[in-house]
C-alpha cells in the first residue's frame, strides 16, 4: 500500500513540474496598489489553493449547520418519545356503562 502511495506522490510530482515548466511564462498580476509580474503556474497554483481553502471552509460551515440541525431534532424526538412513552403508561378508562 505504501508502494501505491508512494507512486501517486511521484506522478503528481511529474505533472506539477511539466505544468510549471510548460507554463513559466510571466504575466501580469493587478491589485488595488500595484501590478506584480509571476509566473502563470504559481498564479495558477495559488488560485487553485485559495479555491480549495474555500470549499472547505462552506463544506465545513453547512457540515456544522446540518450537526446542530441534527442535535436539535434528536432533542426534540427524545422529548416526544418520552411523551408518548408517558401517554401509554396511563391507563384508558372506559366510561361506557355495562
Amino acid at each position: 500500500m505504501k508502494i501505491f502511495t508512494y507512486l501517486i506522490i511521484i506522478i503528481i510530482a511529474l505533472v506539477g513540474i511539466t505544468f510549471a515548466s510548460l507554463n513559466a511564462e510571466p504575466v501580469a498580476v493587478n491589485y488595488y496598489i500595484g501590478q506584480k509580474m509571476v509566473p502563470l503556474s504559481l498564479l495558477l497554483t495559488f488560485v487553485l489553493i485559495a479555491g480549495s481553502f474555500l470549499g472547505l471552509g462552506v463544506g465545513f460551515l453547512k457540515v456544522f449547520k446540518l450537526k446542530y440541525e441534527n442535535k436539535r431534532l434528536n432533542q426534540k424526538l427524545k422529548l416526544i418519545e418520552r411523551e408518548v412513552s408517558n401517554l401509554r403508561s396511563i391507563p384508558l378508562k372506559d366510561n361506557r356503562p355495562l
